[in-house]
This record gives C-alpha cells, sequence and structure tokens, in this order.
C-alpha cells in the first residue's frame, strides 16, 4: 500500500500564467464526469443482475475498467504538464529577450503584513494534494520516496512555476500534477497593503508498504 504524507513550510518568490491551472482542472473534471456515467451503468446492470456470480464478476469488470480509466487520465495530465512547463519557460524566455522587467522575489528579511494562504489553510491544502496525487503512476525499489516541491503563488492566488526536486523521477512528476490541479486558488501574499508573489515549498513523503 503507497500512503502519501505531505508538511508545507512557506519560503519566498517568478511569472504568471494562471490559466494553465485550468487545464489540470479541466482534465479532472472531464474524466470525473465520465466516471460518474459509468458508474451509473455499471450499477443498472450490477442491480439488474440476479445470479451473484455473475455480480461479482460485474464488479471485477467495474473496478479494472476504473484503474484504465485512472491510467488513460494520468496520461493526459501529464501531456498537460509537459505543456504547462513549456509555455512557463517560454514566457521566462520572452521577458528575457525583450527586457521586460520582473517584481524581485520577496526577501526573507522583508516584513509581510499577510502569507498567502490556501482557502481552508494549510491542512486543507495537504489534503488534496494527497487525494489528487495519483499513487499508481509511481514506480520506486525503494519504499519511502521524498521530493521538496516549490511553487509560486501569484499576487491573483494562482499557481506557477512548480517544480518538484527528487531522486525519484516519476514521484516528482505526479506532485508537480497534483500541485497544479488543486481546485482552488490562494488568498495572495500581502505586503504594504499590496499583493505579492509569494514561494511555497511543499516537502512531500510517500511509503511504500508491500
Amino acid at each position: 500500500m503507497k500512503a502519501l504524507f505531505p508538511y508545507i513550510f512557506c519560503l519566498i518568490s517568478s511569472l504568471c500564467f494562471s490559466q494553465q491551472t485550468e487545464e489540470f482542472r479541466s482534465i479532472k473534471g472531464y474524466y470525473n464526469q465520465h466516471r460518474s456515467m459509468l458508474g451509473k451503468e455499471f450499477k443498472k446492470k450490477f442491480d439488474a443482475e440476479a445470479d451473484n456470480f455473475h455480480k461479482a464478476s460485474i464488479k471485477l469488470d467495474y473496478m479494472l475498467f476504473m484503474q484504465k480509466m485512472d491510467s488513460i487520465e494520468n496520461i493526459a495530465l501529464i501531456g498537460a504538464l509537459l505543456k504547462t512547463k513549456n509555455l512557463e519557460d517560454l514566457g521566462n524566455l520572452n521577458l528575457i529577450k525583450n527586457n521586460a522587467p520582473v517584481q524581485a522575489p520577496v526577501a526573507a528579511s522583508v516584513v509581510i503584513d499577510k502569507a498567502a494562504d490556501y482557502p481552508g489553510g494549510m491542512n486543507e491544502l495537504r489534503k488534496e494534494v494527497a487525494e489528487l496525487f495519483y499513487l499508481e503512476g509511481v514506480y520506486s525499489d525503494i519504499k519511502t520516496v521524498k521530493a521538496n516541491v516549490a511553487f509560486i503563488v501569484e499576487k491573483d492566488g494562482s499557481i506557477t512555476n512548480v517544480e518538484a526536486q527528487g531522486d525519484n523521477f516519476t514521484f516528482n512528476r505526479q506532485a508537480e500534477i497534483a500541485l497544479y490541479s488543486v481546485t482552488q486558488k490562494f488568498t495572495p501574499a500581502i505586503i504594504n497593503g499590496g499583493p505579492v508573489r509569494y514561494r511555497f515549498r511543499l516537502p512531500l513523503t510517500m511509503n511504500i508498504e508491500d
């Protein structure tokens, strides 16, 4: 069994593509809608069947079908992740090319009036990341896998520039997808009465048990 334990720490600071997270939410919504419709169809078939052996077969078919659906959804999310990272990299390059001003990162010594926060607090963010994390997409020969996930909360509360650093590439990738997929925006950090860009660090640990 795989178990995910997220721990949140805030730090400080880079660029804005708030619409990108909408693609992850759209993919999640699309597949959740189809799961719901298929679930209803399987339930009709299950309820109409009188034979217990055939009921068990229908239940197994449903579970296998949903596992395939999860895998297909993950492929779509990986595509969205690659697209998002490419667009963010291109945006950074364009700023450099055009000598456009970039807001300096919030320094650790700066007094922050209000730190960025997720609706419901950090415990809600931890819970949602764990629920969104696709554990079957992680492949590891060791029982404990870790990564530090850095991301930026923009002035409008959106998440950008998610970057997971750890020894396991598949774990890093799923961590980044989970962060981009959170359902709500943050309330931005405030300095001198105005919103500023703010960097979070989210250490993640997954225990894989046989």
